[in-house]
């Protein structure tokens, strides 16, 4: 199991420390599971198996698929640390380093990030809260580059950007990798080519 901090807010409920590390154990045996199976090949089955728990306690915490598969994209966002903003540079510079540690993530976990995007589709309460929060995760970074008085239509379209970014590399249309720059230019081309 990981070396990483138990995250104990859970899919549905708070969680006891021993709950925390099965789901932590779920969510981590996901990502093996997606290395090997692919999204089309996981199922919570599987994943529970890998784990060493019974498919009923995987149930338990995930109601699908792609709740499990949302959940642990989420844990590793969560698991980053905040970005390092120097204000000495310019906005669009310090949009591309708010972005690195998740174009990071993506890099290292491309399985689990494609699978994500599929996922994230669905249409189920746990998977819609996560999508909430990843989104709110990716616009604090915003804010944070930008800072608390940052116009909030630019807030906006760097958000609607960004989730069509993810969308793209999801689907193949540009890498993972390629994120940061593209976004650097949809910064540029908002805040007025200031770099």
């Amino acid at each position: 199991m990981s070396s990483l901090p138990l995250i104990t807010q859970a899919p549905r409920r708070e969680l006891s420390a021993r709950q925390a590390r099965t789901v932590q154990g779920l969510t981590e045996a996901a990502i093996r599971e997606l290395r090997i199976t692919g999204y089309e090949g996981l199922t919570v089955r599987n994943v529970a198996k890998r784990a060493g728990v019974a498919p009923a306690t995987a149930y338990t915490y995930f109601g699908s698929k792609e709740h499990l598969v949302t959940e642990a994209y989420w844990r590793r966002l969560a698991q980053l640390p905040a970005p390092r903003v120097d204000r000495r540079r310019g906005p669009t510079a310090r949009i591309t380093g708010a972005l690195a540690d998740i174009s990071q993530v993506a890099s290292d976990e491309p399985e689990l990030v494609a699978a994500c995007t599929i996922a994230m589709m669905a249409d189920d309460a746990d998977v819609r809260h996560l999508r909430d929060r990843i989104g709110a995760l990716i616009h604090e970074r915003f804010v944070l580059a930008l800072g608390n008085d940052a116009d909030r239509a630019v807030l906006r379209a760097l958000d609607l950007a960004m989730a069509g970014a993810l969308i793209r590399a999801g689907t193949g249309h540009m890498s993972y990798e390629e994120i940061p720059d593209r976004m650097a230019e949809v910064a540029c081309l908002l805040l007025g080519g200031s770099s």
